[in-house]
């Protein structure tokens, strides 16, 4: 039988189907429940077309779950960037509506047109790093959240408040210099008091999280935390937005995808390059903190931003610069580690111990090219792909 794509629009509760041929002819569009008998009727239904694949927008988000469960039963699943979907949809003829059919069709439409798309396997290792570092990062949000709530019961308890490095036991010493009088302000200091310990637990979970993730990352054979300013949790989050190195052609490439490559904003005889918003935020922010980590320490990232505030260069321009270097560091600390592993990266273009992307210090000279050109990648085998 011809070969089909089942494009799918997953949410929590069902899915929404449309299986298409080769020539973009529909053959059946169908709606299914997530329970596990509507799985197994999805399953039972697609069978009718023996060479099928899926194709499943927002594998990374929404369309996780049922990705998983059809990559355990055997079947051959890409995910879809809900960003390529909705730029198909922009074009189609339909004129950009959007329901679950319409966002199934342009699903299977971008899987049947486009070429590079990410296979979804079942990596447990990589399973086990997400549901970490989401959990680290859970708590990192708390953490900032109680903080607040304290530093506000903290200003009406004390004029002028606490410092804004403030520890769970430096705010029970403060609280324990209060008297209150009036119910309102012993019932502030009350409710200030069962935050410090809640930060308290915090930190205790957030402390044996980190050390369960520094042994996560260490098991994939990773060394990112050997670079300066990244931790457990950015080096477990590299690993999971990344997957397969390999995917990126060279470290332009990659800069561009995490939004450190400057955008051209020249005009007339000015050139210049501003700082891009675009790009996978999450990475964005684990190299930021990376740069910021880096400026507080007599580090070479230290002098590589004071070199290029001394050339002109504005606080932004040289911060932009750094992380861009940055990139580089770590887009080529990534292909060391999949070399080590015996593969090799199917996009890096001559790939080696020698390669010319950009070494471990950001004085190294690299290219600052606003977006990156056309890929060249090689013929060289792939990385093995990651869920």
């Amino acid at each position: 039988m011809e070969h089909v794509v089942i494009g799918m629009d997953p949410h929590k509760r069902s899915v929404t189907i449309e299986v298409i041929t080769g020539t973009e002819q529909v053959l059946a569009k169908h709606r299914f429940d997530t329970t596990a008998e509507g799985f197994k009727d999805l399953l039972r239904y697609a069978r009718q077309w023996p060479d099928r694949l899926w194709a499943v927008e927002g594998c990374n988000g929404i369309g996780r779950h049922v990705a998983s469960r059809l990559v355990i039963a055997g079947e051959t699943v890409v995910d879809v960037p809900p960003k390529l979907s909705a730029r198909l949809r922009m074009f189609d003829t339909r004129q950009g509506r959007k329901t679950d059919p319409d966002d199934a069709h342009a699903i299977a439409l971008v899987a049947l047109r486009m070429n590079g798309l990410r296979p979804v396997v079942n990596d447990e290792q990589q399973a086990l790093l997400r549901i970490l570092a989401d959990r680290r990062r859970a708590l990192g949000e708390d953490h900032t959240r109680m903080v607040s709530q304290l530093h506000q019961l903290l200003l009406e308890l004390i004029p002028g408040g606490a410092k804004k490095d403030l520890s769970a036991a430096q705010a029970r010493v403060l609280l324990s210099t209060v008297r209150p009088r009036d119910v309102v302000g012993k019932t502030r200091k009350r409710v200030a008091l069962e935050l410090v310990g809640d930060l308290e637990k915090t930190y205790q979970r957030s402390k044996a999280l980190d050390k369960e993730l520094k042994q996560a990352v260490a098991d994939t054979g990773s060394t990112l935390m050997e670079l300066h300013g990244i931790g457990p949790s950015s080096a477990a989050r590299l690993l999971i937005e990344v997957g397969d190195i390999a995917r990126f052609p060279d470290r332009n490439h990659f800069a561009s995808w995490n939004g450190t490559a400057p955008l051209d904003a020249s005009s007339g005889d000015q050139t210049r390059h501003r700082l891009s918003r675009a790009g996978n935020r999450q990475i964005n922010r684990a190299l930021h903190v990376m740069a910021v980590v880096q400026l507080r320490n007599p580090t070479e990232g230290r002098t590589y931003y004071d070199r290029r505030k001394a050339a002109g260069k504005t606080s932004m321009e040289a911060m932009r610069s750094l992380k861009r270097r940055l990139s580089d560091i770590v887009y080529r600390t990534m292909v060391t580690d999949a070399l080590a592993k015996g593969a090799s990266p199917g996009g890096q273009r001559g790939a080696s111990a020698t390669s010319s992307a950009a070494g471990s210090h950001p004085h190294t000279s690299t290219s600052e090219k606003p977006l990156p050109g056309p890929a060249t990648p090689s013929l060289r085998p792939a990385l093995p792909a990651a869920s």
